[in-house]
């Protein structure tokens, strides 16, 4: 690589900030950390003043937090890798838009991966909409979230109440739309299995994750099966049959 990505840290915690550098210098050498800060204000001067490629930035920053950062920037031309001790809310949020994030203690393995991650991206020079997206999910209704599907050359923003259904095969999902759209993702049914089922989703059978609002009627005979609003028919596998009986009879 001829030129070198530039990096800034945003965290609270000198022991942290201290660790994340000599963490980069030995595990990322084809990133040059060119400003380190502690508060939202340092970091918003700082930006002002720089333009990284990467943001490490901690979630919480004493009384305030990471969001009410990005929420003050004019635009965001950097791609950011959260770091965070705990907050499964916000490790939901960034999920959800595509975004990378390290927990601590950091892992040299995942720090690496995230920065190549991010590289790989700053490289293609795509534009970084999945910050909007997080901040928009930040303050929307559940029913307006949107999932970010990295799909071929593109990634696409999906709300969350337009997927009728999601369907396993080997490594890749299947992700089909009420506009009778499919989308083919390389990551696991499981994934999204965990991201999905706060939102009214359930995993019926081993290749099978549906949107119980999607739901048209259960079919009692061949052994009970759902069809869904779309037309499709799912099976239930054996293992959940009594679960999944038990959620329906609750709709």
């Amino acid at each position: 690589m001829e030129k070198k990505i530039t990096a800034a840290i945003v965290d609270d915690e000198q022991g942290n900030r201290e660790n994340l550098l000599r963490m980069i210098s030995g595990y990322c050498p084809q990133v040059e950390v060119t400003a380190v800060c502690s508060s939202v204000a340092e970091a918003r001067q700082a930006l002002s003043n720089t333009q990284p490629d990467i943001l490490f930035l901690d979630i919480r920053l004493g009384d305030d937090t990471s969001f009410s950062l990005l929420e003050s920037l004019p635009e965001i031309l950097f791609e950011v890798i959260f770091v965070t001790a705990y907050d499964s809310y916000a490790i939901q949020a960034i999920r959800f838009s595509a975004l990378d994030y390290l927990l601590k203690p950091i892992d040299p393995k995942e720090l690496a991966n995230a920065v190549d991650k991010a590289i790989e991206v700053i490289l293609r020079k795509q534009e970084n909409n999945r910050m909007r997206n997080l901040l928009r999910n930040a303050h929307s209704q559940d029913k307006h979230k949107k999932i970010a599907l990295s799909v071929a050359d593109k990634i696409e923003f999906v709300e969350i109440d337009s997927i009728v259904r999601c369907e396993a095969e080997s490594n890749y999902t299947t992700f089909y739309l009420k506009s009778g759209e499919r989308l083919i993702v390389s990551k696991t049914l499981k994934e999204f299995d965990e991201l999905l089922t706060p939102y009214n989703f359930l995993r019926v059978h081993q290749s099978h994750l549906i949107n119980l609002d999607e739901i048209k009627s259960f079919i009692k005979s061949d052994g009970g099966y759902i069809r869904m609003k779309d037309g499709s028919s799912i099976s239930i596998s054996r293992q959940r049959r009594n679960y999944v009986m038990e959620i329906l009879k609750q709709l």
